[in-house]
């Protein structure tokens, strides 16, 4: 199995990235997060692989850091969670605001990320909450409520933002001042000057 792959990287885009080691090129599945912190083409970048072996294919799915591969691999333990959706996860939310959730049984956190509905949200938190105890993570934050919140994320997302990079400038934005959590403009002016 591969689970290690150091090369030049040809291509990147969200979703995947081929790695060329010794003169052959490796398509891996990404997450966003993964992606944004590749370097640029032609430098050399390294990622740790999951090895997904089917009857019809071979599939490799890469990660920058440890800690996500070892949350992806958990998460496909889960019935009904493949590693495409597993991916999907790791894109929509982060793998602290990921374990957070689980462990908070937050199933409104978890159903926001596409492919994520009530049932399984459900599955995820009996199946994983006893078993990401040795995942560190910070604590969660305390997050910020309200309908001009809602409405600048919803703008932010509208806009292209990635929702973890969106959520965090808000909550950046009304730890500056506090007045914006209510002020759906000047939250939405804050918001995106942390978010730039």
């Amino acid at each position: 199995m591969i689970a290690h792959l150091r090369g030049k990287l040809i291509h990147k885009e969200p979703g995947q990235a081929i790695v060329e080691c010794g003169g052959v090129g490796y398509d891996v599945a990404i997450s966003v997060p993964t992606f944004t912190a590749l370097p640029s083409l032609g430098a050399e970048a390294a990622l740790y692989i999951h090895t997904q072996v089917s009857d019809d294919a071979i599939a490799l799915f890469g990660f920058l850091e440890r800690e996500e591969k070892r949350l992806f691999e958990r998460l496909i333990t889960v019935s009904g969670v493949g590693p495409k959706l597993a991916i999907k996860m790791l894109s929509g939310l982060s793998p602290e605001r990921t374990v957070q959730a689980i462990r908070a049984q937050d199933h409104a956190q978890l159903t926001r990320i596409p492919g994520v509905g009530k049932k399984l949200a459900e599955r995820l938190v009996v199946e994983l909450k006893d078993k990401l105890e040795d995942f560190a993570v910070p604590p969660a934050p305390t997050a910020v409520r309200g309908a001009a919140v809602e409405d600048v994320l919803s703008a932010l997302l509208n806009l292209g933002y990635q929702r973890p990079a969106a959520e965090k400038a808000i909550q950046q934005a009304v730890e500056k001042d506090k007045a914006l959590a209510g002020d759906f403009d000047g939250l939405f002016r804050g918001a995106l000057k942390v978010i730039r």
